[in-house]
């Protein structure tokens, strides 16, 4: 006989265990279903091993230039083994962290794929699970392009990128993406040649043209090639290398490296669902839902990189809690209008709201303030003075349309910023709050002076 839970969840990835344990604190009997480790791609393949990484070239970064600072560093090293072997851990006390979760709010874990029987039963190998609601959370996988070499030895995905044993001399980066630009950035810093081959005009396509244009000039700085605008015709081997060949305006080239990193985006997982004999309906691979997180199956629901949004972690968080809400009878409809998206480079890179494209496309009067970290204060205490915060936002009323951050620790200063678009804040509200001195939140001020009478410590920018 079928074990009878109030909601069960397919997949324990962000989306998947975040949604698991905040039904359980609503009271509901939860059950998790998850075929390889609890917290799903981000945490085990994805965004916290990127950014352990990250911090790792960070902290490289800094040990070179500590003579800046007056500090005496006698020998500056790598030790990659070292530098994985911290990965590991922090992955591993993050994962330990979600079971421990699970065993406190009395969640039942299932290890194995799960098969959707009916609207109310999941099989799980040879179990039977019930549940009144049931949330699909399988996530995505990487996806690949139709060119001929992408099965040779050496070309790695973003997953087998993370399991390297050694730094390769150099590596051909095929997507200028998010995830394909964080890689690049980390390896330039380790030491490797890094290429880029981007299909579109321009690396980091969803930011601001200016903001993407800025830290391509820093990533080249890094020694970082980047080729836009280029089509990956095939990958073949070169004795012990690789060549990647591609087409550009200019003809066909092609470059050698030690490791190819295939990152052209993520495709959502659906594999073994029972999708189609449930007749779920689909937008493509992905499962298509409403407001609510619905599909058009009663008591089925999607959330995360599997539906047809924005595959980001921090997304599939909330709309687990959407998904939630709404199974356990609490109303709930979807905004996704404020979505902040963090990029982990050096420097960071952040953003929320409307690019200039964007207010241009849409017809809207805009102006734009910005304001340089070489300004901050507390950016040249720190030695990092690249950058800029740039404001946009609608000319008549000073509402904030779009923040865009270039800059150190981008990624938290963002914050503030989508508060302020969130709640309708205009250019004048944040300058109204005392911003402590010296902080970089103090940028933000500056920038939103910009709108209004211009910038105390620096010149008005057009």
């Amino acid at each position: 006989m079928a074990q009878e839970y109030d909601i069960a969840i397919i997949g324990g990835g962000p989306g998947g265990h975040a949604a698991a344990i905040y039904a359980s604190q609503l009271g509901a009997k939860v059950a998790v279903v998850e075929k390889d480790q609890l917290g799903g791609t981000c945490l085990n393949r994805g965004c916290i091993p990127t950014k352990a990484l990250a911090s790792s070239a960070e902290a490289l970064l800094k040990a070179r230039r500590a003579e800046e600072f007056g500090v005496k560093v006698s020998e500056v090293g790598i030790d990659f083994p070292g530098i994985m072997a911290r990965k590991n851990r922090v992955v591993q006390t993050l994962v330990d962290r979600i079971s421990q979760s699970m065993r406190t709010d009395n969640i039942t874990v299932f290890a194995g794929s799960g098969e959707l029987l009916s609207p109310r039963l999941v099989r799980v190998d040879e179990q039977e699970i019930a549940a009144r609601k049931i949330i699909i959370a399988t996530g995505s996988v990487p996806s690949r392009i139709p060119a001929p070499g992408l099965e040779l030895p050496g070309v790695l995905t973003s997953d087998g990128i993370l399991e390297l044993d050694s730094i390769p001399s150099s590596l051909a980066v095929i997507g200028g993406g998010v995830i394909g630009v964080e890689f690049a950035n980390i390896f330039a810093i380790l030491g490797s040649k890094v290429t880029i081959i981007e299909m579109l005009p321009q690396i980091l396509s969803p930011v601001d043209e200016e903001i993407a244009h800025r830290f391509g000039t820093q990533l080249q700085e890094f020694g970082v090639e980047i080729n836009t605008s280029a089509m990956v015709k095939e990958v073949r081997s070169a004795g012990s290398l690789l060549e990647v060949a591609f087409t550009t305006a200019e003809g066909e080239r092609g470059i050698e490296a030690e490791k190819v990193l295939l990152t052209v985006g993520r495709s959502p997982y659906t594999e073994g669902l029972g999708l189609a004999e449930l007749g779920i309906n689909m937008e493509g691979k992905a499962i298509k839902v409403n407001s609510r997180m619905e599909t058009n199956i009663e008591g089925v629901y999607a959330i995360g990189d599997v539906i047809a949004g924005i595959m980001l972690a921090h997304v599939a968080f909330y709309e687990g809690k959407v998904a939630v809400d709404n199974a356990l009878g609490r109303y709930h409809e979807a905004d996704c209008g404020t979505i902040p998206n963090c990029i982990f480079t050096t420097p960071e890179i952040a953003s929320v709201g409307m690019s200039e494209r964007e207010a241009k496309e849409k017809g809207i009067s805009y102006k734009v303030s910005r304001f340089p970290f070489s300004a901050s204060g507390r950016a040249q205490s720190m030695g990092e003075t690249s950058g800029l915060i740039k404001m946009i936002c609608e000319a008549r009323s000073g509402r904030v349309l779009g923040v865009h951050i270039l800059g150190p620790h981008a990624t938290d200063l963002i914050a503030e910023a989508t508060l302020a678009i969130h709640f309708e804040a205009n250019a004048e509200d944040i300058a109204s709050a005392i911003h402590a001195h010296p902080t970089l939140p103090e940028a933000l001020y500056e920038a939103a002076l910009g709108q209004l009478q211009g910038a105390i410590h620096y010149g008005r920018m057009k």
